[in-house]
C-alpha cells in the first residue's frame, strides 16, 4: 500500500499576525512530503508514526461522535489499516515550520473521510472554510489550537490567500523566475521549534496593551501590505514592507527567535543583503529570508545552508 503525496508548505506571510485577522499567503512547497505507507519491515520511525496514528484514530472518533455534522470518517478502514502497521513515510521535517503533521491530516482525510469535499470540485468560499474548520479540529490533535491552514494547503496543493479568519480564497502567485536575482529562501536554525510554548508565549503578550497596539499598528499593517505587494509583483514595495516587518519582529518577538540569529537578523536590516521574517511559530527551525540578491545574500550567510523557496 502507498498512498498519494501530500507537500509541506510556507506561510509567506501571516505567522501570528492571522491570529489578530491580519491577512496571510500560503503556498504550498513541494522539496518536502509525506504519504501513507505500510511495510513489512517498518522501521522505528515507522513504528513511532504507527504508534501516533493509533492515539490519532481515537482521537477522530471522539471527534465524530461530539461533532456528527463536521465530519465523518471511515473508523473501521482506517482502524484496521492503522492496525496493520499503517504508517505516515514523511520527509517533511517535525517542528520546522513546514506543517509536518498538515500533510499528515491531509493524507488521512483524503483517504478516509466520506462525503469529502475534492480539489476537483468548484472550491467557493464556502466549501474552502468548511475544509478549514474540518482540517482546525483534526490538527488541534497535535499541537492544541490549529487554524487549519496547513492541511488546507497541502490537501489542495494551491496558494492560499488569507483575507481574515473567515475569509480565504485559492489564488494564484507571480511565476517564478529561475534567473531573477531575487529569492525567498529558508535558512536552517539547527534547532527544533515547539509550536504550542511559542504561542502560549503570544498569547501572553496579548494581554499587553502597548503589544496589542504594536501588532495592530505594525505587525498587521506590514503583512497586509507585503502580501499585496508579493500578489501583484510589486517587488520594490514588498522589500520596503518586508524590512520593516523584520525589524517590528525582531523588537517584539525575541523569544521566537533563536539567540544565536539575534545578531544575523540585525546584520540583514543594517546590510540590506536580505532580511529574516519567522517561519511558522518560530522557536527554532526554519527561518524564513527574503534578498533582493540571492548571490550576495549567500556571501553574507556563508556559514549556512540557504535552501530556495521561490525566486523573481
Amino acid at each position: 500500500m502507498k498512498g498519494p503525496l501530500f507537500y509541506s508548505k510556507i506561510l509567506l506571510f501571516g505567522e501570528y499576525g492571522i491570529i489578530r485577522d491580519s491577512k496571510g499567503l500560503s503556498i504550498p512547497y513541494n522539496f518536502y512530503n509525506g504519504a501513507l505507507k505500510k511495510s513489512e519491515d517498518p522501521s522505528a520511525e515507522a513504528i513511532a508514526s504507527n504508534a501516533s496514528l493509533q492515539r490519532f484514530a481515537t482521537y477522530l472518533e471522539t471527534l465524530q461522535t461530539e461533532q456528527p455534522e463536521l465530519v465523518a470518517f471511515d473508523l473501521v478502514s482506517l482502524k484496521n489499516d492503522v492496525e496493520t502497521g499503517m504508517y505516515f513515510d514523511s520527509s517533511i521535517p517535525q517542528g520546522y515550520g513546514v506543517g509536518s503533521s498538515g500533510a499528515l491530516v491531509a493524507a488521512i482525510y483524503d483517504k478516509y473521510a466520506t462525503h469529502k469535499i475534492t480539489v476537483l470540485e468548484n472550491l467557493t468560499r464556502e466549501k474552502l472554510l468548511q475544509l478549514k474548520n474540518i482540517f482546525s479540529q483534526m490538527e488541534s490533535f497535535f499541537h492544541g489550537k490549529s487554524s487549519g491552514l496547513d492541511p488546507l494547503n497541502s490537501y489542495l496543493s494551491i496558494p492560499i490567500l488569507i483575507n481574515s479568519k473567515d475569509n480565504i480564497e485559492a489564488t494564484g502567485i507571480p511565476t517564478q523566475s529561475f534567473d531573477g536575482k531575487g529569492a525567498v529562501f529558508l535558512l536552517d536554525s539547527g534547532i527544533v521549534g515547539e509550536t504550542a510554548p511559542m504561542v502560549n508565549i503570544f498569547m501572553e503578550n496579548l494581554k499587553d496593551k502597548g503589544f496589542r497596539a504594536m501588532l495592530k499598528n505594525q505587525f498587521v499593517k506590514y503583512t497586509d501590505a507585503c502580501v499585496e505587494n508579493f500578489l501583484h509583483g510589486d517587488m520594490k514595495s514588498l522589500f520596503t514592507n518586508t524590512k520593516k516587518l523584520s525589524k517590528v519582529v525582531l523588537n517584539n518577538f525575541k523569544p521566537m527567535i533563536p539567540e544565536q540569529f539575534h545578531g544575523i537578523w540585525q546584520n540583514g536590516i543594517d546590510t540590506n543583503d536580505y532580511y529574516l521574517k519567522l517561519c511558522g511559530s518560530g522557536g527554532g527551525g526554519y527561518i524564513l529570508g527574503f534578498t533582493e540578491d540571492l548571490e550576495r545574500a549567500k556571501v553574507s550567510l556563508k556559514d549556512y545552508k540557504l535552501e530556495v523557496v521561490y525566486q523573481f
